[in-house]
């Protein structure tokens, strides 16, 4: 049940007009009261001889009783509560209920207490309510609305509870504003998928991903083609800035900006100035070794993520950032996936728990960031290929590790996104690791019996009570052509097989044999996964000849 209070107005009657008219889109059915401060105002949707104005009236009557000067210049209070779409349909009886605790939660009218502000619940469709309250109270005082949306949302939380309702995960004030109505309206009349803030929220997470300066960051605001403004104080310092997207304006034809805390609280000037530090020049690496890297200080970063916590939450931005430096790198086929982990991921690298960015683990990842970035596009196949389902195969268990973290530190929230943003994660591996993985496999079902029987014993000894699992999934075949690949190479196999299990836990995932495959050619340094060779046909002299002169008999030439 997700309550939502909006702007306070000035015009009783004007919102009254609305919740009792057709609606926007003509879908408003049935407006009618379920609940009023004495339950006797008058209903205009069921009483015949009640009309807008005269619930407008009674609803006013103590704004008016004050002297004009009094009068609060915004006095319309206005929550609407809506419930999940696989909730059941409640009854008049039951929003009632409702709208009664969340005025009293939020402080419009107390429980008991008999001065409370004056409310009405208009019920116009099946799944939700709206909520009109004037602001003076019977005593001429007003109410005590300190964080009257925190306290709105803790109360739908205990109604969840109570009506057997889908329990939604409480929020902590961090997460990123949501489009207003009206522009998700206007963003169909103008037929856009997103809104200009979502929009606008992903080019500059986009830009600020490995970004070490504010003049590459502006920079790089500017080459996505957005409309870019800053505020500089007399000093000269940057103070802040807004940008807006081309070709969206109001209805006076200006472009319609945002400033960085509208688009999330982590994208305001001075918590992006936080971020961003000179990292040493260093060439261009080529896309195979840049997510190579990336690989290791993901892989780094989720082996040691519950050792601090301000260490974590840095750790967890960077990740953030490392995501989005993908999504601008991704090819198509792997694209829309990694967009999504990266939305995803976007609320749980937010908490109130401050982030040590200074830390060398998060550095290391914002460093992985920016040579994503600038190595650009990776090919889907041979070395850039496997070192793409390395990377997200590294990232995959990161989102896995953040979600336990915030699970532990009650960020219910973060913990649902960062889980949420590990399935993207693996549908995107499964796309980019089918290419190498069926060449490993086809490579490993070309080894002889006896290779792969010492393979099996090496896996024996290394994980004895998973190893059962492990030969019969698919990935077994890729796992023995890698730890040939290793003994070839002069290593250790079982050795090496060991460190990458004790690397992390395997409970969570799906193919073991493919985690402990990637993490081999990771700490192996085995880079690149070649096609395998396929085996020569002997050919005698003269049959050759025949068959490349010999024609389809599509092509033979007719008799004449």
């Amino acid at each position: 049940m997700n309550p939502k209070i909006a702007r306070r107005g000035s015009r009783t009657l004007g919102l009254l007009a609305y919740l009792y008219g057709p609606g926007i889109r003509d879908q408003h059915t049935d407006p009618h009261l379920v609940a009023s401060w004495d339950d006797t105002a008058p209903d205009p949707g069921r009483d015949e001889h009640a009309l807008l104005k005269d619930l407008a009236h009674v609803l006013d009557q103590p704004v008016r009783a004050l002297p004009e000067r009094h009068r609060p210049q915004r006095h319309v209070w206005h929550c609407s509560v809506r419930a999940a779409p696989e909730d059941r349909l409640l009854t008049d009886a039951e929003w009632a209920t409702i709208a009664r605790r969340v005025v009293a939660a939020t402080g419009i009218a107390p429980e008991g207490d008999v001065d409370g502000c004056r409310w009405a619940a208009v019920r116009h469709a099946d799944d939700h309510i709206h909520i009109i309250a004037t602001l003076v109270r019977e005593d001429g005082r007003r109410p005590r609305l300190h964080k009257d949306a925190a306290r709105a949302q803790a109360e739908c939380r205990q109604i969840e509870r109570d009506f057997g309702l889908r329990r939604l995960n409480p929020g902590d004030g961090t997460a990123a504003p949501r489009p207003t109505s009206a522009e998700r309206f206007k963003a169909e009349r103008h037929r856009r998928q997103r809104t200009p803030r979502e929009q606008l929220r992903d080019a500059v997470r986009q830009a600020v991903a490995g970004a070490t300066s504010q003049e590459e960051f502006f920079t790089r605001l500017t080459e996505q083609g957005l409309l870019v403004r800053q505020r500089h104080a007399p000093s000269g310092d940057l103070l802040g800035y807004t940008v807006a997207l081309p070709g969206d304006h109001n209805h006076r034809g200006e472009p319609v900006w945002f400033s960085g805390t509208k688009l999330a609280p982590d994208l305001s000037w001075p918590r992006i100035r936080a971020r961003l530090s000179p990292h040493p020049v260093a060439p261009v690496a080529p896309p195979a070794r840049a997510r190579a890297e990336a690989a290791d200080a993901a892989w780094t970063a989720a082996s040691r993520l519950d050792q601090d916590d301000e260490t974590a939450a840095a750790q967890l931005v960077a990740t953030g950032e490392l995501l989005d430096a993908l999504t601008t790198t991704a090819t198509a086929p792997t694209r829309a996936q990694i967009t999504a982990a990266a939305r995803s991921f976007e609320r749980a690298s937010r908490s109130h728990v401050h982030a040590a960015h200074a830390h060398a683990h998060a550095r290391a990842l914002r460093r992985a960031a920016r040579s994503v970035v600038l190595a650009g596009p990776a090919l889907g196949r041979g070395r850039d290929g496997a070192a793409t389902a390395i990377l997200l195969s590294a990232l995959t268990l990161l989102a896995v590790a953040a979600h336990r973290w915030h699970a532990a530190h009650a960020h219910h929230q973060q913990a649902a996104a960062a889980l949420h943003a590990a399935e993207h994660l693996r549908a995107a591996y499964g796309i980019a690791a089918a290419r190498p993985l069926a060449a490993l496999r086809a490579q490993g079902r070309q080894l002889p019996p006896h290779r792969h029987a010492r393979h099996a014993a090496t896996l024996q000894a290394a994980l004895p009570e998973g190893a059962q699992r492990v030969l019969a999934e698919p990935g077994w075949h890729a796992l023995a052509a890698t730890l040939e690949e290793v003994e070839q190479s002069g290593g250790d196999a079982e050795a090496l097989l060991r460190q990458a299990i004790r690397h992390r836990e395997l409970a969570s995932a799906h193919f073991i044999s493919d985690v402990l495959t990637w993490r081999l050619r990771h700490l192996g340094h085995l880079r690149h996964v070649s096609s395998p060779h396929r085996p020569q046909t002997t050919v005698r002299r003269g049959e050759n000849t025949e068959r490349s002169t010999k024609r389809p008999s599509s092509q033979t030439p007719r008799a004449g």
